[in-house]
């Protein structure tokens, strides 16, 4: 009997469906050795050399493998076929002390009865690359880790952490915060003009000024209401004529069928999922044979795979939803190299449910199933028109409409897109139109729009950020560490990781820094290519980094980074109040302690905005911030000074600042 050991029951069960009797599939529940919780586990001066242990909570799962794997007469090491999966069964063959030269290492990207099969047959030795990147990974981040967050409790306060790539994500969080509050709306104005066709009653459209003189308004370019009435004068004297009509077919295609990244991303915009959510579910779709492996960054589809996509669509769809040839898509992502496959159904022919799922499991699966099939069908064509009109006054004035019309679905009979279908009239070049009515429309620029879960993986995917395993977490901690908290799916910053932002940007801009956590990541995918030893790349970050942080425990000092001076007097002995962060957020306390122990909390006068009320028409707008433990704790929100005759209150700010005609 050979011993199978993966690192899930779910996959261990499924997986002994399509084995013969003479294998038995057995679980390691995960990781069974990682580094000593209490201590750094690292030898520095030992080439970075990590100290592995078992922790209690396997320890009788170790034992059970130990027995299993004396009784069989060969192993094979099945783990997920990423880094960590590697990593994972290295562990086990270190715990189990396996002869290395006569491990049987196989690996698969879905968990069918022909892909087991035929991994079976070509099994192959631990690839020590992909393990080694795995553990240049995890130590750096324990460096990072360990080493930064006792600075961070001696000049801040106890209990916080800092991590390596999770810092980064804060930071952009932060940096949007910083600009959404130092954004200055500009005013500006949109002309829109209804016209008509003489002797149609049907022919009324509307169209939009995009050129004066020639030449075309730039964005923003009619910046006051008296620029716009001077315009909506010259336009109200002129006659219309249509100058140009252009009628063709536009094109969209299909999206690829889905990555990590893409699948975190539709499903927290179509489902509403968190990234983290989705994982699992998709882990347990995985594990139990529906879907393929759900941590990668490749586009390829199996020769397989599309020929199961055009079977079902030939049975299913008209002929003319067919392909003359499958379509492939290129990956775009610099650094995907550790998955095989996108993410797809394993079996398309089951359609788009599977009895047995639960509900959420169900919707996930349906979403890469849909976004699969959908990847095979032709393109969405519609009907296009474009109609120009200038008018001569003063000036020559050209507005423009456009509009189209869906002429066949293509993808989108699958996938459902939104899109808005607007029929043109059916106007000719010289053509006199009527004015009907002059829109003129005051607007305001908007700030950059804080991240939700699928901006924020998508930026992090960008800049080279973490890998298709790490986004979720990423996302987790933040959130978990108090440092963030998601508000109508949108990430807000928090007092307390504002200012560990600003702690860890200012004193180790290197280690914080965008391009940097990128280099590194490209660092790692050297070591699991073999083109890099991972203690050279651990040594070239390090030895600058335990500099600066010992430089940094002399040079800064907790009053400068985490107290705020005050004008308020200590009513007990004179000396000046300051703002302090304590576990539950800002208070203000007596710069004289521990001598004098006056402390309270921090209470900020309301903010006048000078708005009525839009509620009860009485009271007027005023600014505050959040009182009440909890995550939303000194979040600054917008309500009616008439509290609580009058309950309305609103996270948004109501008022746009115009900009100073001066500057």
């Amino acid at each position: 009997m050979k011993l199978v050991i993966v690192e899930s029951p779910t996959k261990a069960k499924t997986i002994s469906k399509f084995l013969d009797k003479e294998y038995k599939a057995e679980s390691s529940y995960g990781h069974l050795r990682d580094l000593p919780k209490s201590q750094l586990g690292i030898d520095v001066e030992q080439d970075f050399l990590p100290r592995y242990v078992v922790p209690r909570r396997v320890q009788s799962r170790v034992t059970a493998l130990k027995k299993a794997a004396a009784k069989a007469d060969g192993i094979i090491l099945a783990t997920d076929e990423d880094r960590e999966g590697e990593a994972i069964a290295w562990h086990i063959s270190k715990i189990l002390n396996l002869d290395e030269t006569k491990i049987e290492r196989i690996a698969f990207h879905e968990i069918t009865e022909d892909a087991i099969r035929e991994a079976l047959k070509h099994p192959r030795f631990i690839d020590m690359n992909l393990v080694d990147a795995q553990q240049a990974r995890r130590i750096l981040d324990r460096l990072v880790g360990y080493k930064l967050s006792p600075f961070l409790w001696k000049k801040v306060r106890r209990g916080l952490s800092a991590g390596r790539v999770q810092s980064v994500a804060l930071r952009l969080i932060v940096e949007r915060e910083e600009e959404i509050k130092a954004f200055i709306p500009q005013e500006y104005w949109t002309i829109r003009a209804l016209l008509s066709r003489k002797d149609s009653e049907k022919g009324v459209f509307e169209t939009t000024l995009v050129k004066i003189g020639g030449e075309p308004i730039p964005q923003f370019g009619i910046p006051t209401e008296d620029d716009s009435k001077k315009i909506v004068t010259d336009l109200e004297s002129g006659n219309f004529r249509v100058s140009r009509v252009e009628k063709k077919e536009l094109k969209k295609n299909p999206l690829g069928p889905f990555i990590t990244s893409t699948l975190q991303q539709s499903a927290a915009q179509r489902l509403g999922f968190s990234a983290k959510k989705t994982m699992f579910l998709a882990q347990s779709l995985y594990e139990s044979g529906h879907i393929t492996y759900m941590r990668t960054d490749s586009l390829h589809l199996s020769e397989e795979a599309l020929k199961g996509a055009h079977d079902w669509i030939s049975s299913n769809l008209d002929k003319k939803y067919l392909l003359d040839a499958p379509r492939h898509f290129k990956t775009k992502s610099r650094l995907a190299q550790e998955a095989h496959e996108a993410v797809r159904p394993t079996n398309v022919a089951t359609g788009s449910r599977i009895e047995g799922l639960e509900k959420d499991q169900e919707r996930v699966y349906e979403l890469i199933w849909r976004r699969f099939v959908a990847s095979q069908l032709p393109q969405a064509l519609f009907d296009a028109t474009t109609i120009e009109v200038e008018t001569e006054s003063k000036k020559r004035y050209t507005l423009r409409a456009s509009g189209s019309i869906l002429r066949f679905d293509g993808f989108t009979k699958i996938w459902p897109t939104k899109f808005e279908e607007k029929e043109m009239p059916d106007c000719k070049e010289g053509e006199m139109l009527t004015l009907q009515e002059i829109r003129p429309e005051q607007h305001f620029t908007e700030p950059p729009p804080r991240y939700n879960e699928a901006s924020l993986i998508k930026t992090l995917e960008q800049f080279g950020i973490g890998r298709p395993s790490t986004y979720a977490p990423i996302i987790s901690v933040i959130q978990d560490r108090g440092y963030v908290e998601k508000q109508s799916g949108r990430f807000y910053p928090t007092d307390i990781g504002t200012l560990v932002n600003k702690v860890l940007t200012e004193h180790f801009p290197e280690v914080f820094n965008i391009e940097f956590t990128a280099k590194m990541e490209g660092d790692l995918d050297e070591i699991a290519s073999g083109h890099e030893r991972w203690q050279s790349v651990i040594g070239e970050f390090y030895s600058p980094f335990a500099k600066l942080l010992e430089q940094k425990y002399e040079e800064v000092q907790k009053s400068e980074v985490a107290e705020e001076k005050t004008d308020i007097v200590c009513e007990n002995c004179g000396r000046p109040m300051i703002i302090k962060f304590g576990r539950f957020g800002r208070f203000i306390a007596c710069s004289g302690y521990p001598e004098c122990k006056t402390a309270k909390p921090l209470r900020e006068p309301p903010k006048s905005t000078g708005l009525k009320c839009p509620k009860c028409g009485e009271g007027e707008i005023i600014e505050r911030r959040v009182s009440k433990k909890g995550r939303s704790r000194g979040r600054i929100f917008w309500g009616c000074n008439r509290y609580p005759k009058c309950d309305h209150a609103t996270w948004e700010n109501p008022v746009p600042q115009k900009t100073d005609d001066a500057t």
